[in-house]
């Protein structure tokens, strides 16, 4: 499935507290806002991962449950980096 026929997040509305979705066209200003919002929610993964890293003690399963949200992470970045930009 392409980048432009799925629904990225946009953030989260604060005054109704659910998820913003788009399917935004590419080069588009909702494109700017979803890829800097899949940044900035994997800035805080990875800071939140190291964390956990760093501390040490958390047990397999509990690190197992971060393979889903870094892959989702990993995958969008990798996509915004290798989207054609023309």
């Amino acid at each position: 499935m392409s980048r432009t026929s799925r629904p990225r997040s946009i953030g989260v509305d604060p005054a109704t507290g659910k998820e913003a979705f788009v399917v935004a066209h590419p080069g588009s200003f909702l494109e700017s806002l979803a890829d800097a919002h899949a940044v900035k929610a994997a800035t805080v993964l990875l800071t939140v991962v190291g964390a956990v890293l760093e501390a040490g003690n958390a047990s397999e399963s509990e690190l197992a449950a971060f393979v889903p949200p870094l892959h989702a992470a990993l995958e969008e970045c990798v996509g915004i980096m290798t989207a054609d930009r023309n």
